[in-house]
């Protein structure tokens, strides 16, 4: 799938132009929890300045409570619990386990997911254009034909490569659908792609102890939760074994990723804010559509590409957004 084609995947919502900062009555403080698999400090500082931006700044009118299960997803529960015993004014939800997890414990306090895929399959929303109930917020659903978009931009990027390893998770709903299209894209590439499934992140390095066995020789990520809190442990690995790799975003590639394309996380945690001063402002969930991603971003390691000994064409360089020199 081309960019320019994802770009045009906009979902039409509401939230389409940035909120007019306001003023916030005098007096009023909101309680807003956040609620994350995993710690990523750039975001959250992200998150921060687009709630200022609305008028609603933190020790002044708004408190923020972070519960952040350090990629344990069994203590999402614990802390989602905690978030209610808070009595938070709106809990935001950065992951598909931490939405279930808010989900689980309240039917009443607003709750807005970021960083979350296929909604309406797990239950949070009714559908995406009339969400019912408490929960509304922002997908990460770019479809799974993303897949063979970042084949097609590895291939590019390292044309001797033949074997592939997806890494993916146990529990990921869209497995099919991303194994179906990468086989296709592969097919069409003269590549062979093979997915390695994690399950128990203590248990990683056996993942990678399969890849190598199996004699692959470059990775492709897929957009999973878990996958990006085990990022560093997964970077280090393609750097020690000198396999190319298209992850899915572009923290990827700042961490020292050969390429990083898909949606662009900080405008997700942007926007998921502008819901929030919405809901404080006084809409329902309800009634707030569920907004699909229309930021998508191709960024470029030369640092690892020459590592890895590979001279990037000058036409991939072109379509980037950001090249790290």
């Amino acid at each position: 799938m081309e960019r320019r084609t994802f770009l045009a995947m906009v979902s039409g919502s509401l939230l389409a132009a940035p909120l007019p900062a306001r003023a916030q009555p005098a007096g009023k403080i909101h309680h807003i929890g956040i609620l994350t698999l995993v710690s990523a400090p750039p975001f959250e500082d992200v998150f921060r300045q687009s709630l200022k931006d609305q008028g609603y700044i933190e020790g002044r009118n708004i408190t923020l409570e972070w519960r952040r299960a350090d990629g344990k997803r069994e203590r999402l529960g614990e802390l989602a619990a905690d978030l209610v015993r808070l009595r938070m004014d709106v809990i935001v939800t950065v992951s598909n386990d931490a939405a279930l997890a808010a989900k689980a414990v309240t039917t009443t306090i607003p709750i807005v997911m970021a960083a979350v895929g296929n909604p309406e399959q797990r239950g949070l929303v009714a559908s995406l254009s009339k969400p019912g109930g408490n929960i509304t917020g922002l997908t990460l659903d770019a479809g799974p034909e993303i897949v063979g978009k970042m084949l097609q931009l590895l291939k590019e990027a390292a044309p001797r490569i033949s074997q592939v390893a997806m890494l993916t998770v146990a529990d990921a709903s869209l497995l099919p659908l991303w194994t179906e299209h990468a086989h296709t894209a592969a097919n069409s590439l003269g590549l062979r792609v093979r997915p390695f499934v994690i399950g128990d992140p203590d248990r990683l390095s056996d993942v990678f102890t399969d890849v190598m066995r199996a004699n692959q020789d470059a990775l492709v990520v897929s957009t999973s939760a878990l996958a990006f809190a085990l990022r560093r442990r997964i970077l280090d690995f393609a750097t020690t074994n000198r396999l190319p790799g298209a992850y899915p975003y572009r923290v990827y590639a700042d961490d020292g990723g050969l390429i990083a394309y898909g949606v662009e996380l900080k405008d997700i945690l942007w926007r998921a804010a502008l819901y929030v001063a919405k809901i404080l402002g006084g809409a329902k969930p309800a009634d707030l559509p569920v907004e699909q991603p229309n930021k998508f971003e191709l960024v470029i390691n030369l640092k690892t590409a020459k590592a890895l000994a590979l001279t990037i064409p000058p036409s991939l360089l072109l379509q980037a957004d950001q090249v790290i020199e």
